[in-house]
């Protein structure tokens, strides 16, 4: 049997914050049935020996490997591919999401009010990160909310819950795990923020520098207004 919800989590050179968020994790879910998939994307120290070890005492977790780094909307995308449950939640592999949320996200979707909801978006209200990369992330946010419209403050926090099948229609390109609410909507689904929580970086260091967080973004909004434009939701068809 499938389980309610599976957990993906893409990561590179994090061996030392694998083991202690699988057992958040499973923590966080316990009465649920679940799995969690670890993508190593290309990782060049013991992270997938880390993800494999965690499996002793959590035989739910699950580890797919990337021959070469491929980026983590790719890593995202190979897990959502191989996720046996209907609904997916993501997390950062840096540890700095709270695998606590995730429930609350999941339940969500289930609420009467929430029908036609195919993305629960985390909300990191209260960020705890340095003021440079919170300021990066504030411009990010803002240049995507104001070109984009997709009423969404928080489109970079990793932590979500989205329908598998709405995800895996969706068109796939590289830095894309910053625009799902607009693809989300662009595919005629409902969007929802939930204010989540969001710790400092433990253990390891950010692979990610200005570059991937601001100027490669800004770039991309373009490509996505373009798809916006050229797509028309909701077409019926009838079979006679």
């Amino acid at each position: 049997m499938n389980p309610e919800i599976s957990v993906v989590i893409p990561v590179c050179n994090e061996a030392e914050n694998v083991g202690p968020l699988a057992h958040e994790i499973a923590a966080a879910l316990a009465g649920r049935s679940f799995e969690i998939l670890f993508v190593d994307d290309g990782s060049t120290d013991g992270t997938a020996a880390a993800v494999i070890a965690s499996r002793a005492s959590i035989p739910q977790v699950r580890l797919l490997r990337h021959s070469f780094r491929s980026g983590q909307s790719a890593a995202v995308t190979t897990g959502v591919r191989h996720a046996r449950a209907e609904w997916v939640g993501t997390l950062d592999g840096d540890g700095q999401n709270d695998p606590a949320d995730l429930p609350r996200l999941f339940a969500a979707h289930q609420l009467p009010a929430n029908a036609n909801v195919m993305l629960i978006q985390g909300h990191r209200t209260s960020r705890k990160d340095t003021g440079f990369r919170r300021l990066q992330s504030r411009i990010a946010n803002g240049v995507r909310s104001r070109l984009l419209g997709d009423g969404t403050p928080d489109t970079g926090c990793g932590i979500k819950v989205m329908h598998r099948e709405t995800y895996m229609e969706l068109p796939k390109f590289d830095h894309m795990h910053r625009f799902l609410p607009a693809l989300f909507q662009r595919a005629g689904a409902r969007v929802i923020s939930v204010p989540v929580n969001h710790r400092p970086r433990a253990r390891g260091t950010s692979k990610y520098g200005m570059l991937d967080r601001l100027w490669v973004g800004i770039v991309d909004i373009f490509g996505v207004m373009w798809l916006r434009r050229r797509y028309k939701p909701g077409l019926a068809v009838r079979e006679e």
